[in-house]
């Protein structure tokens, strides 16, 4: 089951994480995380918890991707009471997680609680509180590390994590999740191992100090030869835990593994994980993210549970809660306020609905007088400014008239003047032509037996002994004159049979 209602961070001013086995609560208030001695009714906290894994029932489910959407939530629910053998006659809690797969198939991981399990755990706190928010499966708390990046999703990961009331470890395959177990190795557990391993009661608070303290590598030989059995036989089934995951998951190996305990790392745990099962182990502690707490070391889920809020209250998309005490719906939005809020609107309606008629009316005289006062000022003024623009359209005319009799006259003086700069500076002198002519003329050593122009255009009749010398001044004159000239051209060179020479007429206009 999906949660899809989102909270807006403008109804929460407060976060409160509750530890319902370790009896301690915290709560997240103007920036600072700290301990919360007593818990009261304020409806500006999002309260949220957790169930512990011995306290759920998990397993995976696969599902054909034909069952509609709609469909999911109750095929689901009548599955896990036939594959789970849950009692009929008991209303479980059943919610699900999905699992992103390319598989034919979806999956799904499930997540099952005995409705007076969660009474007992939770209903003493509801009396107190009015309502919880959210309460999370323990095993998808660690999720919230991939979606802040605090962990990469590219690697398999172990958690493993000691409460007073539990142990477990939790395996996680590219940032999702993937398999949970409890242990019978809890922190109380493993001081009665201990005491049962020495014949007699020691003080609790003295084998906790040195647990916490000195760990594994306490310099005091009895607490270290017991531990070394206690938590060897621990080792061994984690190892059998993993080979099981790794076989029944297909999963290649863990990359990295995390252990630490509510009261804070337990010292030496990392020389066992090396040995017992070959691999390396960090504390698990992720207080490297920006949230101000005045406690040397805070309890690990306590910080996962406000993780997971700060992001549940932006996007509750994709997360599981299983609380069965939300927090009542605003007074419009309860039955009971509605029908109030509906028979206030109908006697409401019932008043006004004869005086809609009389309040018309004097309203619309009202508003008749003001427009007709309107209207009289505005036509004084419209007929003033009427009168204006008749005076301006006249004006407007009469000096259009004279602009275009002013362009005429522009106009005109315009082009005289055009034409006397032309003639004076652009002008070419046909003395200067003909210089130039008999210059290149001179140069192919040609002669000339007639010579005539128009305008623009000279006519020359060229003589020459060899016809080339006539082809090259014309190709020289084309390129050396290019843009001085707008036609050359020569119709024909012929050779006169009499005295052998050559002779064309070349025709050549310039600009």
């Amino acid at each position: 089951m999906f949660s899809k209602k989102k909270s807006s961070k403008s109804d929460v001013k407060n976060i409160v994480t509750l530890n319902i086995y370790a009896d301690k609560n915290y709560i997240f208030k103007n920036d600072l995380f700290k301990p919360l001695k007593k818990l009261t009714f304020n409806k500006n906290n999002f309260i949220t918890s957790y169930v512990s894994n011995k306290d759920l029932i998990t397993t995976t489910m696969h599902i054909s991707r034909s069952i509609p959407d709609e469909d999911i939530a109750d095929y689901i629910d009548i599955k896990a009471y036939e594959e789970l053998g849950l009692d009929q006659a008991t209303q479980y809690t059943v919610t699900y997680h999905e699992v992103e797969t390319d598989a034919e198939e979806r999956e799904f991981h499930l997540f099952v609680a005995e409705p007076e399990v969660l009474d007992a755990l939770y209903l003493p706190l509801k009396n107190q509180t009015k309502y919880i928010d959210l309460i999370l499966p323990a095993p998808l708390l660690y999720k919230v590390l991939y979606k802040k990046e605090i962990l990469r999703d590219n690697n398999n990961h172990c958690f493993i994590y000691f409460t007073k009331n539990e142990a477990s470890i939790t395996i996680y395959k590219n940032g999702q999740y993937l398999y949970s177990k409890f242990m019978e190795f809890s922190l109380e557990q493993i001081y009665d191992k201990y005491c049962e391993l020495i014949g007699e009661k020691v003080d609790e608070k003295e084998f906790y100090k040195i647990l916490e303290t000195e760990g594994l590598k306490t310099i005091d030989e009895n607490y270290q030869k017991n531990f070394m059995k206690i938590f060897g036989e621990l080792f061994i089934i984690i190892n059998d835990i993993i080979i099981y995951a790794k076989r029944a998951f297909e999963l290649d190996g863990i990359d990295q593994m995390f252990i630490g305990s509510q009261n804070g790392p337990i010292i030496g745990l990392d020389d066992y994980s090396q040995n017992y099962l070959g691999l390396d182990s960090i504390d698990f502690n992720f207080n490297n993210y920006d949230i101000k707490n005045d406690e040397w070391y805070t309890d690990q889920l306590q910080y996962l549970m406000l993780l997971s809020t700060l992001d549940y209250i932006e996007d509750s998309e994709g997360y599981v809660n299983l609380t069965m005490y939300p927090r009542p719906p605003s007074f419009m939005n309860r039955a009971s306020g509605q029908f109030i809020i509906a028979l206030l609107s109908s006697i409401l309606l019932s008043l006004i609905y004869p005086m809609i008629y009389f309040g018309g009316y004097y309203l619309n005289s009202a508003k008749i007088y003001a427009y007709d006062s309107q209207d009289k000022k505005l036509t004084i003024e419209s007929n003033k400014y009427k009168a204006i623009l008749e005076k301006k359209r006249a004006k407007i005319k009469l000096l259009e008239k004279k602009l275009a009799q002013l362009l005429d006259i522009y106009n005109s003086k315009t082009e005289t003047l055009r034409v006397i700069y032309n003639k004076k500076v652009n002008y070419r002198l046909k003395s200067a032509t003909f210089y130039i002519l008999a210059k290149e003329l001179n140069k192919f050593d040609l002669n000339i037996d007639n010579l005539r122009s128009d305008n623009d255009t000279f006519y020359i009749s060229l003589v020459s002994s060899n016809d080339r010398k006539i082809t090259k001044l014309i190709q020289y004159i084309s390129d050396k004159h290019f843009n001085d000239i707008v036609h050359i051209d020569i119709d024909k060179i012929q050779k006169d049979p009499q005295n052998n020479y050559y002779r064309g007429l070349l025709t050549v206009e310039f600009r």
